[in-house]
């Protein structure tokens, strides 16, 4: 994706007129280090020349390494990127690349000398650039294949995959910005890592592998023009003096960016996912990994998923009774609602002063954690399965304190329990510590529901006052109140101002 990512940046001029001479170069340098800067152009990183009908716009990444003042750099070897851009006569730009790469780096980091090499085998890409919206409308990428090879002292990591293919479509949002859509799969998809630090003994090969690794997202109202004009100002603001001079213009120009976002939505997928390692394999027939978020909203949300089917473990690793308890499927799905983020960035925006030191009052950090915790944010679980051929845990909930007393619930159902029990029982008759579960098991059941469908179901609820309930039943009542006094029946005032020998607040019985 890096020629969606770099022509998005450099593409943000509009389209000035069809003929392609020395003099639009010029002027498309000129409407490019708004967003770059002049000493982009200044000193190499950025070149831009007319080539027959289009414009060539070259990326020197040597040339930037050496505009950095702290050079920890010991090697660096990476080929410049060069795109070709060609107006159109509806405003947009055509745009192509090949992002073929043979490059190499070294530098003096934490653990020492680490080093990094990269090859991509034949990238191509091209794509509709339209400045309107600050977004491609339409752009695919493809290579043959990509290696690259990191390592340190004490770890050596090796990725390589196979041919891949990307797209990526674009529209104008009905509120405002940009709606979007990403798709991308690459093959043979492999990554050993190996650790070995002498000083700790530990030497630890992993190498994960997946034929079909696929990635798919999408965004809704992303305000990608308001966000290019912040980078515009950060470059034309780049000294502290202009910065804390047009601080109102940046307070301006950070709200027109909100919501940032109005969603967006990931998930990365494997195929035949395999980890091998020295004790032994892990592996699912499909894993998939998903994330969406909100942007700055007044009642956000966000969610995290974990979802695999046809799990494996290496067995030597367990009892012989637990193999059978053991999930082959999955779907895990959590998160958290009623996030108010809009209340917090615009009185973030509205009190910093960039004339203090510190810019926002020292106070101010806990007045919004205050007002964060009163729009009562909450923990939740989303539906959530657990299985294997003989049994099926299924959960959901939400925690909407955060003391420590939570309020919270969550509902259990489990199908294939009495299975459960009757294989701890068995277990119990050749490995005597399982037989401790045995009861504890039998406890629980006594508190279930039987649903309609066989099914035992556990509601579990717990209130900030400590209570305990399960399916409606008091299983710990709330916690003794707290008060300063005691009564002792001698019609005398308790009340604690007198001296009380040290002992603190008492509990009403």
């Amino acid at each position: 994706m890096l020629p969606v990512a770099f022509t998005a940046l450099l593409l943000s001029a509009p389209a000035f007129g069809q003929t392609v001479d020395s003099q639009g170069a010029k002027q498309l340098s000129n409407d490019l280090s708004r967003y770059v800067g002049k000493q982009a152009l200044d000193k190499g990183i950025l070149k831009v020349s007319a080539e027959g009908d289009a414009y060539k716009i070259v990326f020197d990444f040597k040339a930037l390494a050496g505009s950095f003042p702290d050079q920890k750099l010991v090697k660096f070897d990476f080929a410049p990127y060069a795109l070709l851009v060609k107006p159109r006569s509806d405003g947009t730009w055509d745009v192509s690349m090949d992002f073929s790469q043979s490059a190499s780096f070294e530098f003096k980091g934490p653990e020492g000398l680490q080093s990094t090499q990269l090859s991509i085998k034949d990238g191509k890409g091209s794509g509709v650039y339209d400045p309107g919206l600050a977004a491609f409308i339409s752009g695919v990428s493809s290579i043959a294949g990509m290696t690259m090879t990191s390592k340190d002292a004490k770890q050596q990591m090796d990725v390589s995959a196979g041919a891949g293919t990307a797209t990526l479509a674009a529209t104008k949002a009905a509120s405002g910005g940009v709606d979007f859509t990403t798709s991308q799969k690459m093959s043979n998809f492999v990554e050993a890592i190996k650790f070995n630090d002498p000083e700790s003994g530990l030497n630890f090969p992993v190498t994960v592998k997946s034929p079909e690794l696929s990635v798919e997202a999408s965004g809704k109202g992303v305000q990608t023009k308001p966000l290019l004009d912040l980078l515009a100002f950060a470059v034309a603001n780049e000294d502290e003096k202009s910065l804390k001079a047009n601080q109102a213009q940046l307070k301006s120009l950070l709200l027109a960016a909100l919501p940032v976002w109005e969603r967006i939505d990931g998930t990365y997928g494997f195929k035949d996912f395999v980890v091998d390692s020295p004790i032994g394999t892990f592996g699912a027939t499909q894993l998939s990994t998903a994330f969406g978020s909100d942007g700055v909203s007044p009642n956000g949300a966000i969610s995290y998923g974990i979802k695999a089917s046809g799990l494996t473990v290496p067995q030597q690793l367990l009892p012989s009774w637990s193999v059978a308890l053991l999930p082959t499927d999955i779907d895990l799905n959590f998160g958290g609602a009623n996030i108010d983020l809009d209340s917090m960035a615009k009185k973030a925006i509205e009190t910093f002063d960039l004339n203090q030191d510190p810019p926002l009052p020292a106070e101010f950090g806990d007045q919004l954690k205050a007002d964060f915790l009163a729009k009562t944010p909450k923990v939740v679980i989303g539906h959530s399965v657990v299985k294997n051929k003989d049994m099926e845990i299924a959960l959901e909930g939400e925690l909407t304190s955060f003391g420590q007393k939570p309020d919270a619930s969550l509902t259990v159902d489990v199908a294939g329990f009495d299975k459960i029990v009757a294989g701890l029982q068995e277990a119990a008759k050749s490995e005597p510590e399982v037989a401790q579960y045995v009861p504890m098991a039998l406890v629980v059941k006594g508190f279930a529901k039987t649903l309609p469908d066989g099914k035992l179901e556990w509601v579990v609820s717990t209130k900030a006052d400590g209570s305990v309930t399960v399916n409606g039943v008091m299983l710990k009542p709330a916690d003794p109140a707290v008060d300063d006094s005691v009564d002792d029946g001698d019609g005398e005032d308790d009340d604690s101002g007198g001296d009380n020998g040290g002992s603190g607040a008492k509990l009403n019985p």
